[in-house]
């Protein structure tokens, strides 16, 4: 979010009001201490998300609604930073080195990551899928540490990954282990910001925080990916810096006997969450029960 002067003139974001530059941005307007060109420029490089590696000019502008104009000045400055590289037989931008060295400091101060990487490929090459850790970011997981082996499908996790929280298990475990108000201004979020998905999978999203708790794993039987079916467990929640984190396995559906998923795959993935908490001397997540819901999501299969 936006650092130092912000908090001067609204109060410090919870964990899940924390939105994309350009909703900031959309939000900001009269307020003195907002720095709306570095805003810009932040809005700029969330432009290129996976599967938009080169963006020009235009297709910058179509995209975050900011003019061509001020698109060219925002882009030329951050490549002459080395924070987006000039292709000039494409005429488009791809980001550059200089952005990756933003992403070392935030993993360097999740030192756990390396210690749970061993325990997470060994159980990844014994079901022959991907295990993974995420931190909950707004209304989406972001992976920060994954294992895999072979051939996973067509889901391939990576470190700075984005992934939505109500269909996936990872999103469900990481959001059940909020502490209360924080999760019930999520629920109300993700309600709002895309009707569609919550009148769909919100009352799987709201099962799983219920699985959390008891049997202390969630799972999801392709509502992301139909040919992947995963399983997650909460992992801890930093309460400093309002962190919260979830580890997950994906298996491809055809690898998985009937009830395998649930039977064997949940109770291993929720013992490697308490293993890595021992080795990181942190506590077990407390998981606070949301309220009941609406009638008719309650009713839905």
């Amino acid at each position: 979010m936006i650092p130092d002067m912000a908090p001067l003139t609204r109060p410090k974001p919870s964990l899940v009001s924390l939105s994309s530059a350009e909703a900031v941005l959309a939000e900001s307007t009269g307020d003195a201490a907002f720095a709306t060109t570095l805003a810009k420029g932040l809005v700029v490089l969330e432009a290129f998300k996976a599967g938009s590696r080169l963006l020009g000019n235009m297709e910058i502008s179509v995209r975050t609604g900011i003019p061509r104009p001020t698109v060219a000045r925002l882009t030329h400055t951050l490549a002459e930073l080395g924070y987006l590289h000039y292709d000039r037989d494409l005429a488009k931008y791809r980001v550059g080195i200089r952005a990756l060295h933003m992403a070392h400091p935030l993993l360097a101060d999740m030192p756990f990551r390396q210690l749970a990487r061993p325990l997470m490929q060994e159980f990844a090459h014994s079901v022959r899928g991907t295990v993974s850790i995420g931190l909950l970011d707004g209304t989406a997981m972001v992976y920060i540490e994954t294992a895999r082996s072979g051939d996973v499908g067509p889901h391939t996790p990576d470190i700075g990954m984005p992934i939505p929280v109500v269909p996936t298990a990872m999103g469900r475990a990481a959001a059940a282990i909020l502490p209360s108000a924080d999760g019930a201004a999520l629920d109300a979020r993700l309600q709002a910001e895309d009707a569609g998905v919550w009148a769909d999978l919100g009352h799987l999203y709201r099962k799983g925080l219920a699985q959390c708790a008891d049997p202390g794993f969630c799972t999801c039987f392709g509502e992301y990916m139909p040919s992947i079916h995963a399983v997650a467990a909460p992992l801890f929640y930093a309460a400093g810096p309002r962190r919260a984190f979830a580890i997950n396995c994906g298996i491809p559906a055809f690898r998985l006997d009937a009830g395998q998923l649930e039977a064997e795959i949940g109770p291993r993935i929720r013992a490697l969450a308490g293993s890595i908490r021992a080795l990181i001397n942190e506590d077990e997540p407390v998981i606070a029960r949301r309220g009941a819901l609406p009638m008719a999501a309650a009713d839905a299969p």
